[in-house]
């Protein structure tokens, strides 16, 4: 059976590091862009967990200026913006998910956890193909 694990959805992970890795990487595009997909989802939940770009950016090995043109290119795509950044201060700003933002994140994890199991018994005969 295959769960969400971490920041992505793919079979369990057996303690052999040679037993195949199932994900399911979703992208939606938008012209030449790719306005959701699973590095933007990733950023959305570092930025909900960490309060700011910078940190999420961080958290994830990631320039703050990438972040931040993943971030602004994601908002540039929605009808109404899926974060909410405060300008720098003395408390250093912010950065927080909208309401879109989060169901956004709910909505690809959903799709995630869904195609996983629609698709198990077809990832557990090609995974069986497999040399271990």
């Amino acid at each position: 059976m295959l769960s969400r694990m971490a920041k992505s959805t793919k079979a369990p992970t057996p303690s052999a590091s040679n037993q195949p890795e199932v994900r399911f990487r979703m992208r939606i595009r938008q012209a030449d862009a790719v306005a959701i997909g699973p590095g933007k989802i990733d950023l959305l939940e570092a930025v909900r967990e960490h309060g700011s770009i910078s940190a999420a950016a961080r958290s994830l090995n990631m320039s703050y200026r990438r972040a931040w043109l993943l971030i602004d290119e994601l908002n540039r795509t929605l009808k109404t913006p899926a974060t909410s950044s405060e300008t720098g201060g003395s408390s250093g700003g912010g950065c927080v998910l909208t309401p879109v933002g989060e169901k956004i994140v709910r909505l690809y994890r959903e799709i995630e956890e869904e195609a996983a199991r629609s698709c198990s018994p077809q990832i557990s005969a090609l995974t069986r193909m497999m040399k271990r």
